[in-house]
């Protein structure tokens, strides 16, 4: 089923509406049949081989941007179980997410994560970001081999915008070549 955190207020303060259907990812604790799971957004992008994420922990993320102590919830590798399951939906209903959207009630839950197991802290090469706020060039160089799993964080995507043969930019349904 789909989810909404409903949380109208947390969203505007992250800037990002429509993040509150990201609840949705609480199903995939409903998954049962399978012993683990490795979770990737749909804007993120494999570039290089990821098997090894399939031997690691719950909860096992990388660390966000934003806030380091907190793990980004675009990827993340769990365990489904039913109790997991139940205990996520009645916290999301009792009392929400700090964010309105799924990162924020994912770290309420597993709040040892920051201080957890070293082994459940994923190496930023498997959620390499960029944003207009973070894009550190010199270190992206150094560990350029290291990159695993591009992730298109934000409201604005590549894939959402037109690049002309002479390097101009225009949002898609904008562009008209001239």
């Amino acid at each position: 089923p789909r989810r909404d955190s409903g949380d109208s207020a947390r969203l505007r303060l992250l800037g990002r509406p429509e993040l509150g259907c990201t609840f949705t990812k609480i199903e995939v604790w409903a998954q049962t049949d399978w012993d683990r799971v490795v979770f990737l957004d749909a804007d993120m992008v494999v570039v290089n081989n990821v098997d090894d994420l399939f031997e690691r922990e719950e909860l096992s993320a990388c660390p966000d941007v934003g806030w380091p102590d907190c793990f980004n919830s675009g990827l993340f590798v769990c365990c489904p179980r039913g109790q997991t399951h139940a205990e996520l939906l009645a916290m999301a209903q009792s009392q929400g997410s700090f964010d309105g959207g799924d990162q924020g009630l994912l770290n309420q839950y597993f709040s040892s994560w920051a201080h957890g197991p070293a082994n459940r802290r994923i190496p930023f090469g498997y959620n390499l970001t960029f944003t207009h706020s973070y894009g550190y060039l010199p270190a992206l160089k150094q560990f350029r081999s290291q990159v695993r799993i591009v992730h298109f964080i934000g409201a604005h995507k590549p894939w959402t915008f037109h690049r002309y043969s002479d390097g101009r930019v225009a949002g898609r349904g904008d562009a008209h070549d001239q």
